[in-house]
């Protein structure tokens, strides 16, 4: 069949319809790939992959892919890391998977999870297992991190939520199992949040930088970790989560050493030191039966 043109909102639609399948699989199925599931993690989907199949009409097509893993967390494990037993910081992804299996559990998926300091301690809150290990940051301060509408990535006893920071400062969640603060918000209830609403540049201002880009983002039960797979501006990096992975809450975790573990894929990132690390683990035997 010869490849026909579509309009950008039947991509969306294709794409749209294709991220249902995967939701609605048999829960029965252990293995995840090809639209199979496992541990409650949705299958991962590339964008440019999927736009490569079309070319599209009145917009300009790009190449540059975002790597998306949809996780429901009433049926996966989410957990959050940073240091071992000893008090190390994992650092790596590897560190963690190793120190894992030590304990009879497996790495299946993991981001890096917020800014950090230089000994790679959050730079804002960190909550992990129930316990508070670092508190909120509401300072003011330059970077990313400090762009407001700063924000909170939590899950709670009610399921995961995205949440500005001031709001979770005067009125915070009950039952936080675990908590990491970042910023910007990149999406509030699918809107651009202000820091990169903002109009654009005059031509001769400096344009905007272009780093890889992970992000976090919630719709109900269902957690999405985000990752730009090649540097694009951090308004590029909203407006595909909202226009393109359908996104309506979500929030900025880093960038330049933005990286990914995907035990299913085989992919497995290395670079510069992280420090929170935001994980789906599970029980070494679920992955031998």
């Amino acid at each position: 069949m010869e490849p026909t043109a579509l309009g950008c909102n039947q991509v969306l639609r294709r794409f749209a319809e294709a991220c249902a399948r995967a939701q609605s699989l048999d829960e029965g199925n252990d293995v995840i790939h090809s639209g199979t599931m496992r541990a409650g993690i949705r299958s991962s989907f590339t964008l440019a992959a999927f736009l490569a199949v079309a070319t599209l009409a009145g917009a300009q097509a790009t190449s540059k892919s975002i790597t998306l893993v949809r996780v429901d967390t009433t049926r996966a494990e989410l957990r959050l890391f940073l240091r071992d037993g000893q008090g190390r910081p994992y650092a790596q992804f590897d560190r963690l998977a190793a120190d894992l299996e030590a304990r009879g559990q497996r790495l299946i998926l993991a981001m890096n999870a917020g800014m950090y300091e230089a000994d790679l301690s959050p730079v804002g809150l960190f909550v992990a297992d129930g316990r508070e290990l670092n508190a909120l940051n509401t300072r003011r301060g330059e970077g990313n991190f400090y762009l407001r509408p700063n924000g909170v990535f939590a899950l709670t006893a009610r399921g995961p939520r995205i949440m500005d920071t001031g709001t979770f400062a005067k009125s915070p969640p009950e039952g936080v199992v675990l908590a990491t603060q970042s910023g910007p918000l990149l999406l509030v209830a699918g809107a651009l949040a202000a820091p990169v609403a903002a109009p654009a540049r005059a031509a001769s201002a400096q344009p905007p930088s272009r780093h890889t880009r992970n992000g976090v983002c919630v719709d109900g039960r269902v957690v999405t970790f985000a990752i730009a797979d090649e540097p694009m501006t951090l308004r590029e990096f909203a407006l595909r989560l909202r226009d393109e992975a359908g996104c309506r809450d979500a929030l900025y975790l880093d960038g330049a050493i933005s990286k990914m573990w995907d035990a299913r894929t085989g992919r497995a990132d290395r670079g510069a030191a992280v420090g929170p690390i935001l994980a789906v683990v599970e029980e070494a035997s679920k992955g031998r039966r």
